[in-house]
């Protein structure tokens, strides 16, 4: 079974799935969010077709380590997740990633029209990748 990877944003929602292994991260694609949170429906659609069996949630710290406001929503939305798909939901500290992912695509010169569409997908794959390193070391 695989793992998900979320980058929960404002307007859309980054996704990542670990290989059978769990081993990689890919960037599957963006889920945007909506009025009627829809968005939850897509992301069970995608956890039943790709075999997920656990997700991960970034968590943005504040860079002294504590959780505010930004971290308080995605605290929420694992809690959501749990309930409604029933699987284990963990929270991954995010510090940096969407700016990794930024960097990275800056420094390999993709447009910023294009850096939009994938910036969020990739920060999704830096966290479940940052997990997945995590997990292999124990």
């Amino acid at each position: 079974m695989r793992v998900m990877g979320l980058d929960y944003g404002d307007r859309r929602i980054g996704v990542a799935v670990s290989d059978a292994f769990r081993w990689t991260a890919q960037g599957l694609g963006v889920v945007a969010k909506r009025r009627d949170s829809g968005e939850l429906e897509e992301i069970a659609g995608l956890v039943k077709e790709h075999e997920v069996s656990e997700i991960v949630v970034g968590l943005p710290k504040n860079m002294n380590g504590t959780i505010g406001p930004r971290g308080e929503i995605c605290i929420a939305f694992a809690q959501t997740l749990r309930e409604k798909l029933n699987l284990p939901v963990h929270l991954w500290d995010e510090r940096l990633t969407t700016v990794s992912a930024e960097r990275t695509l800056l420094e390999a010169d993709i447009s910023r029209k294009k850096r939009k569409q994938v910036v969020d997908k990739m920060a999704a794959a830096l966290i479940l990748q940052n997990f997945l390193d995590s997990n292999t070391k124990r």
